[in-house]
């Protein structure tokens, strides 16, 4: 069976290829809410992994919201931004608005979260690092 891919951008602070991508299994599909996010360990890090079900598509982010420093994201609200309806992921506690694609701040801060791209294959969510 294939696998649906879903980049994620280069705010990541890398410009390495798709080729140098190494993928982890994170969760299976159904441990991701419909329309919500859940975290997942990887190493140090905590990453948030959203399954936005009304679009068919899925991301993953840095679960920390660079605003007050706190492990939060996963727990935020997921929409739309803009005329171009921008995935997006605001943060539970101040509001903070992130594009899920890109990582920049939709509320016109200085902020940036890291973005990673998202694989699902027989029922698998996978994230590139």
């Amino acid at each position: 069976m294939s696998a649906n891919i879903y980049p994620g951008s280069s705010s990541n602070g890398s410009n390495s290829s798709a080729r140098d991508v190494k993928w982890f299994l994170a969760c299976r599909v159904e441990d991701i809410p419909q329309d919500g996010g859940a975290c997942v360990s990887h190493g140090d890090d905590q990453i948030a992994i959203f399954n936005f079900s009304r679009r068919g598509q899925w991301y993953a982010t840095q679960n920390l919201c660079p605003h007050k420093q706190q492990m939060a994201l996963s727990r935020g609200m997921t929409g739309s931004a803009g005329e171009h309806c921008e995935p997006k992921v605001a943060c539970p506690f101040h509001k903070k608005t992130f594009s899920l694609l890109t990582g920049e701040c939709l509320t016109g801060e200085d902020y940036q979260i890291r973005t990673y791209p998202v694989k699902v294959k027989d029922g698998r969510v996978y994230i590139g690092i």
